[in-house]
């Protein structure tokens, strides 16, 4: 999901854009980083400068400590200590800002232990690396069939295996608590590997598969968004949305991640109009509140008696008419402070010549014509 010249070649390096792994438009790598201080001093201890930031499959990243100060770039495939055996995978990040990452994911270098590099992938680990990578597809079909088989209430959304090719992490959806062990036995056989089962939610799962969104862009959670922060209904009332699920939802099937983005902005703006269940006493009635337009500061009020009259009020004159509502006294009717929309004509010109919405049915009717002429005269 980038540029189509960015194809691999036999190292590891991006064979089209010769940018060594790294991405001008940031759209080959899901979360990708800029290293915006690659050109400075290292930021915290100097101890901490030698942990590199390695990316797996899908945008999984873990922290490593390069003790042998192998010279490493941006983008290089590198073989790393697992619990057992080893991985491999591209370094996305060194230097300053791995401090800062660390930070923002609350990981705490002085208590932690990390991996070690343990050196920069060979042919072989490449070799061995590509072909794990190209059996997945086929192992996640077969692993599915067999969580049918044994009716277990559960989905295998993704199949990831390590570097070296001993083992396969399935990562899997489900509503409640599985008991899976059969199938461990089954895959163990089938697979003859070690297997390691991972329970993710609806949205982790959206971000390591990717996808499009309504927007017309790629998903949030699998390019830049890294936290899953809670959204509720309130995010789109307070944003005057219908509450159509099929709208509100995204491809995870829970509430879209962008509801939040403007959440403090509407938040904000709010503060300044009057609640939306607020009532206006008049000598006609009560009025009812029924829209409420954030961005020209407008509200619309109908009569108890009359709901298809709308009234158009301000958010300064429906505060003046509150207050004075307050005080227990009644204004005579909305009309006086209400301001009406006069609607214009508009007259459309044709600039362009091309007005008429059947004007190719003339041309193809006299090229169906010559061409009838032609045939009788051959």
């Amino acid at each position: 999901m980038g540029c189509s010249s960015c194809s691999t070649n036999s190292n590891g390096v991006p064979g089209g854009c010769k940018n060594n792994g790294t991405c001008g438009t940031d759209g080959c790598n899901k979360l990708t980083v800029f290293d915006w201080l690659s050109n400075m001093d290292p930021v915290g201890e100097k101890e901490h400068s030698k942990i590199i930031e390695v990316r797996f499959k899908n945008g999984r990243k873990e922290y490593y400590n390069n003790s042998s100060d192998l010279t490493i770039s941006i983008g290089d495939l590198l073989v790393v200590k697992a619990e057992k055996g080893y991985d491999v995978g591209h370094a996305t990040l060194k230097g300053g800002l791995v401090a800062l990452q660390l930070k923002k994911k609350r990981i705490n270098p002085k208590s932690t232990t990390f991996l070690e590099i343990t050196r920069k992938a060979s042919q072989r680990d490449i070799d061995i690396w590509t072909r794990a990578r190209e059996r997945e597809e086929d192992v996640k079909k077969k692993s599915r069939q067999l969580a049918i088989s044994l009716s277990l209430k559960m989905k295998i959304s993704d199949v990831e295996f390590q570097g070296d090719d001993s083992k396969v992490t399935f990562y899997y959806t489900a509503p409640g608590r599985v008991d899976f062990r059969q199938l461990i036995r089954d895959m163990a056989r089938q697979f003859n590997t070690r297997i390691e089962m991972k329970q993710i939610g609806l949205r982790e799962e959206a971000s390591r598969l990717g996808g499009i969104g309504s927007c017309g862009r790629e998903l949030c959670c699998s390019t830049w968004l890294t936290d899953f922060r809670s959204v509720t209904t309130s995010a789109a009332r307070y944003q005057q949305l219908s509450l159509n699920p099929q709208k509100l939802a995204g491809q995870c099937g829970k509430l879209k991640c962008c509801l939040n983005f403007e959440l403090d902005f509407y938040q904000e703006a709010l503060k300044d109009f009057p609640k939306s269940n607020s009532k206006i006493l008049t000598e006609k009635g009560i009025a009812f509140c029924q829209k409420i337009d954030i961005f020209k500061g407008l509200l619309w009020f109908v009569y108890k008696d009359d709901s298809v009259t709308w009234h158009q009020l301000s958010v300064e004159k429906a505060r003046e008419i509150l207050k004075i509502n307050a005080k227990g006294e009644k204004i005579e009717s909305l009309e006086q402070y209400a301001t009406y929309e006069t609607s214009t004509d508009v007259n459309f010109e044709n600039v362009v010549g091309q007005d008429s919405l059947t004007r190719f049915d003339n041309k193809n009717k006299r090229f169906k014509n010559k061409k009838k002429k032609v045939w009788k005269k051959a």
